[in-house]
């Protein structure tokens, strides 16, 4: 299963080198929040093939709207709405364990059913995808996006923190913040700042580098 993944990530990474980069380090922080709640090994496992992959589906939107340096139109804004259905489609003819599916299926979803594609609300949710979905939002606002810089790990948390309950899972909001905030002072905040200081090159981040440590990464 794990060369699958390494395929299916190897084939984002060929088209989009950026969004692969996100992967690789949403994976990190939603390894590392989940870890903190205390999951299992085999939903650790899980957790970080979807993330590794969860934006598969931005293949079939055009090159010019993920790179857009400015707002996006309410169109082509719907045309990346679709990305975490594209993404189930593409992988429905494989068996993925666990609801990994699901967890790219939902990780736009919010808990007040404000999120897309379903518009599902709190215990509709699977806890894997509320995971995914803060540390998607926090990786997103601590990098370098082609529109803006980064916005910095205080701004982060504050949005993450004004939101727990509402946009967030509030318990995956508070680990994360945990292990990754900027009040954190773990060796986790460190790395992470390290990874997000500049879009640095592929060849800089093997997989390997990132992928959790508890036995289950790509060499």
């Amino acid at each position: 299963m794990i060369s699958v993944i390494k395929v299916v990530e190897s084939a984002i990474a060929a088209r989009d080198p950026y969004t692969a980069q996100h992967q690789r380090r949403v994976a990190q922080v939603a390894v590392d929040t989940a870890s903190e709640m205390g999951l299992s090994k085999d939903r650790l496992q899980t957790l970080w093939m979807a993330a590794i992959i969860h934006d598969l589906g931005k293949i079939a939107i055009p090159a010019e709207i993920l790179a857009k340096p400015s707002r996006l139109t309410n169109i082509e804004f719907s045309l990346i709405k679709e990305h975490p259905e594209v993404a189930c489609s593409i992988l429905k003819p494989i068996k993925f364990p666990n609801q990994m599916t699901t967890m790219i299926l939902q990780h736009h979803e919010r808990v007040n059913g404000t999120g897309y594609p379903c518009a599902l609300k709190g215990r509709e949710i699977i806890l894997e995808a509320k995971i995914l979905a803060v540390a998607d939002v926090f990786e997103a606002m601590s990098s370098h996006r082609p529109y803006r810089p980064s916005l910095g790990i205080e701004r982060t948390s504050d949005e993450l923190f004004r939101n727990k309950g509402i946009l967030y899972d509030g318990e995956v909001v508070e680990a994360c913040l945990r292990v990754c905030g900027d009040n954190s002072g773990s060796r986790t905040c460190n790395r992470l700042q390290r990874l997000f200081s500049a879009m640095e090159d592929m060849a800089d981040y093997p997989i390997a580098a990132i992928s959790p440590a508890v036995g289950f990464g790509f060499h």
